[in-house]
Protein backbone atom coordinates (compact mmCIF):
# COMPACT_ATOMS: atom_id res chain seq x y z
CA UNK A 1 0.00 0.00 0.00
CA UNK A 2 1.23 3.59 -1.18
CA UNK A 3 1.34 6.26 1.36
CA UNK A 4 -0.78 9.09 0.51
CA UNK A 5 0.25 13.12 1.13
CA UNK A 6 -0.73 14.99 4.02
CA UNK A 7 -2.72 18.26 3.04
CA UNK A 8 -1.67 21.14 5.65
CA UNK A 9 -3.85 24.46 5.82
CA UNK A 10 -2.31 27.57 6.38
CA UNK A 11 -4.05 31.10 7.40
CA UNK A 12 -1.43 33.42 6.03
CA UNK A 13 -1.71 37.07 6.87
CA UNK A 14 1.14 38.83 4.57
CA UNK A 15 2.96 41.96 4.83
CA UNK A 16 6.43 42.01 2.68
CA UNK A 17 7.19 45.47 3.46
CA UNK A 18 10.32 44.73 1.29
CA UNK A 19 8.09 44.63 -2.27
CA UNK A 20 4.62 46.45 -0.59
CA UNK A 21 2.54 43.19 -0.46
CA UNK A 22 -0.31 42.81 1.72
CA UNK A 23 -1.99 39.86 1.40
CA UNK A 24 -4.61 37.55 3.31
CA UNK A 25 -3.87 34.10 1.85
CA UNK A 26 -5.48 30.75 2.15
CA UNK A 27 -3.92 27.60 1.23
CA UNK A 28 -3.91 23.67 1.57
CA UNK A 29 -0.71 22.49 0.79
CA UNK A 30 -0.27 18.73 0.28
CA UNK A 31 2.95 17.35 1.14
CA UNK A 32 4.25 13.79 -0.22
CA UNK A 33 5.89 11.20 2.16
CA UNK A 34 9.05 11.93 0.79
CA UNK A 35 8.99 15.43 1.12
CA UNK A 36 10.61 16.91 4.77
CA UNK A 37 9.21 18.86 6.51
CA UNK A 38 12.17 21.67 6.47
CA UNK A 39 11.38 21.27 2.68
CA UNK A 40 7.91 21.88 3.18
CA UNK A 41 8.40 25.06 5.43
CA UNK A 42 11.35 26.24 2.98
CA UNK A 43 8.31 25.99 0.15
CA UNK A 44 5.39 27.53 1.88
CA UNK A 45 8.33 30.63 3.21
CA UNK A 46 9.27 30.82 -0.53
CA UNK A 47 5.57 30.93 -1.97
CA UNK A 48 4.89 34.15 0.29
CA UNK A 49 8.14 35.91 -0.34
CA UNK A 50 7.39 35.47 -4.26
CA UNK A 51 3.56 36.12 -3.85
CA UNK A 52 2.07 37.62 -7.20
CA UNK A 53 -0.81 37.45 -9.62
CA UNK A 54 -0.58 33.34 -11.63
CA UNK A 55 1.30 32.13 -8.52
CA UNK A 56 0.81 28.34 -7.70
CA UNK A 57 2.40 25.24 -6.82
CA UNK A 58 3.08 22.46 -9.34
CA UNK A 59 1.42 19.28 -9.39
CA UNK A 60 4.40 18.21 -7.46
CA UNK A 61 6.69 14.50 -8.08
CA UNK A 62 4.40 13.53 -10.88
CA UNK A 63 5.58 16.25 -13.23
CA UNK A 64 8.88 16.47 -12.37
CA UNK A 65 9.42 18.49 -16.02
CA UNK A 66 7.45 21.59 -13.82
CA UNK A 67 9.15 23.96 -11.61
CA UNK A 68 8.25 23.68 -7.84
CA UNK A 69 6.51 26.64 -7.84
CA UNK A 70 6.12 28.92 -10.75
CA UNK A 71 4.21 32.17 -11.57
CA UNK A 72 2.40 31.99 -15.10
CA UNK A 73 1.53 34.68 -17.27
CA UNK A 74 -2.31 34.72 -18.72
CA UNK A 75 -1.06 32.57 -21.49
CA UNK A 76 0.00 30.16 -19.08
CA UNK A 77 3.90 30.63 -20.27
CA UNK A 78 6.39 30.40 -16.95
CA UNK A 79 7.23 34.10 -16.35
CA UNK A 80 9.00 32.99 -12.80
CA UNK A 81 10.90 29.02 -12.13
CA UNK A 82 11.01 28.91 -8.54
CA UNK A 83 12.81 25.61 -6.77
CA UNK A 84 13.53 24.84 -3.35
CA UNK A 85 16.40 23.39 -1.62
CA UNK A 86 19.18 21.65 -3.60
CA UNK A 87 18.26 21.21 -7.14
CA UNK A 88 21.12 20.24 -9.68
CA UNK A 89 22.69 22.15 -11.67
CA UNK A 90 20.64 20.55 -14.49
CA UNK A 91 17.48 21.41 -13.57
CA UNK A 92 18.61 25.03 -12.92
CA UNK A 93 19.98 24.88 -16.14
CA UNK A 94 16.42 23.89 -17.93
CA UNK A 95 14.55 26.46 -15.82
CA UNK A 96 17.25 29.36 -16.94
CA UNK A 97 15.92 28.36 -20.49
CA UNK A 98 12.21 28.20 -20.42
CA UNK A 99 11.68 31.29 -17.64
CA UNK A 100 12.98 34.86 -17.67
CA UNK A 101 13.47 34.68 -13.73
CA UNK A 102 14.60 31.76 -11.45
CA UNK A 103 15.02 32.12 -8.03
CA UNK A 104 16.20 29.18 -5.85
CA UNK A 105 15.74 29.57 -1.86
CA UNK A 106 17.21 26.58 0.36
CA UNK A 107 17.34 25.79 3.85
CA UNK A 108 20.83 23.93 3.67
CA UNK A 109 23.79 25.26 2.90
CA UNK A 110 24.32 27.76 0.54
CA UNK A 111 28.08 27.44 0.17
CA UNK A 112 27.93 22.83 -0.23
CA UNK A 113 25.13 24.23 -3.28
CA UNK A 114 27.35 26.10 -4.96
CA UNK A 115 29.90 24.06 -5.25
CA UNK A 116 27.48 21.24 -6.40
CA UNK A 117 26.68 24.23 -9.27
CA UNK A 118 30.81 24.84 -10.06
CA UNK A 119 31.75 24.20 -13.43
CA UNK A 120 28.50 23.37 -14.47
CA UNK A 121 26.26 24.65 -17.49
CA UNK A 122 23.68 26.97 -15.84
CA UNK A 123 21.92 29.07 -18.60
CA UNK A 124 22.30 32.59 -17.32
CA UNK A 125 23.79 32.01 -14.06
CA UNK A 126 24.62 35.04 -13.39
CA UNK A 127 21.15 36.56 -13.27
CA UNK A 128 20.47 33.28 -10.85
CA UNK A 129 18.61 34.34 -7.50
CA UNK A 130 19.73 31.86 -5.14
CA UNK A 131 18.06 33.18 -1.19
CA UNK A 132 19.61 31.22 2.22
CA UNK A 133 16.58 30.66 4.56
CA UNK A 134 17.90 30.55 8.35
CA UNK A 135 18.41 27.49 9.28
CA UNK A 136 17.27 27.72 12.94
CA UNK A 137 14.35 29.93 11.75
CA UNK A 138 13.32 26.74 9.74
CA UNK A 139 13.82 24.46 12.54
CA UNK A 140 11.31 26.11 14.72
CA UNK A 141 8.90 26.27 12.20
CA UNK A 142 9.29 22.37 11.87
CA UNK A 143 8.93 22.18 15.76
CA UNK A 144 6.08 24.32 15.55
CA UNK A 145 4.29 22.48 12.11
CA UNK A 146 0.67 21.56 13.27
CA UNK A 147 -1.71 20.33 9.97
CA UNK A 148 -3.96 23.36 10.33
CA UNK A 149 -2.36 26.81 11.26
CA UNK A 150 -2.32 30.17 11.03
CA UNK A 151 0.62 32.49 10.68
CA UNK A 152 1.49 36.01 10.22
CA UNK A 153 4.35 36.89 8.39
CA UNK A 154 6.06 39.78 8.17
CA UNK A 155 9.46 40.82 5.59
CA UNK A 156 11.45 43.99 6.23
CA UNK A 157 14.82 44.58 5.36
CA UNK A 158 15.87 40.74 4.21
CA UNK A 159 14.51 39.99 7.50
CA UNK A 160 11.27 37.78 8.03
CA UNK A 161 8.85 37.78 11.35
CA UNK A 162 6.86 34.44 11.61
CA UNK A 163 4.09 34.82 14.63
CA UNK A 164 2.20 31.65 15.74
CA UNK A 165 -0.34 32.22 18.29
CA UNK A 166 1.75 34.41 20.96
CA UNK A 167 5.19 33.24 19.19
CA UNK A 168 7.19 35.44 17.38
CA UNK A 169 9.99 33.30 15.28
CA UNK A 170 12.25 35.61 13.39
CA UNK A 171 15.25 34.90 10.91
CA UNK A 172 16.86 36.49 7.65
CA UNK A 173 16.24 35.81 4.34
CA UNK A 174 19.85 36.03 2.50
CA UNK A 175 20.44 36.32 -1.01
CA UNK A 176 23.55 34.38 -2.34
CA UNK A 177 26.02 35.65 -4.97
CA UNK A 178 26.01 32.96 -7.22
CA UNK A 179 29.62 33.21 -9.25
Amino acid sequence: MSLTATIHTFDIELADVDRHVYETIALRVARHPSESEEYLVTRLLAYCLEYTEGIAFSSGISDPDEPTIAVRDLTGGIRVWIEIGAPNAARVHKAGKAASRVAVYTHRDPDQLLRQWAGERIHRAEVLELYSIDRALVAALVARLDRRMAIALSRTDGHLYVTIGDVVLEGDVARISVP
